[in-house]
């Protein structure tokens, strides 16, 4: 965690990798909105992901998710031009890496 303001009710968080701190933030949005659910159970529903992440080594970083307990849908595989693989978030969430 980068950031951890409080807003009354909620809280302003943002994550960022241990390996880059000063990298992407990512700021995970609140999940109390009545769309939310049907909307992300649609999309994984799908396997539609709902977010995209180029990484630098595809294999790489699978093997060590993997290894930390990450639970892959789609394991590294080719989908045309692009080398992708598919994660669960465990928040409702699929992960697409490319």
């Amino acid at each position: 965690m980068k950031h951890n303001i409080p807003l009354g009710t909620k809280r302003w968080l943002t994550v960022v990798s241990e390996e880059d701190p000063d990298g992407t933030e990512l700021l995970p949005e609140p999940s109390d909105h009545p769309a939310t659910k049907p909307f992300k159970d649609a999309l994984v529903a799908d396997g539609i992901a709902v977010h995209s992440f180029q990484v630098q080594d595809l294999d790489a970083e699978w093997k060590k998710l993997s290894e930390r307990g990450v639970e892959f849908v789609t394991e590294p595989m080719d989908a045309g031009a692009v080398h992708m693989a598919v994660f669960d978030d465990t928040c409702g969430n699929l992960i697409q890496l490319i």
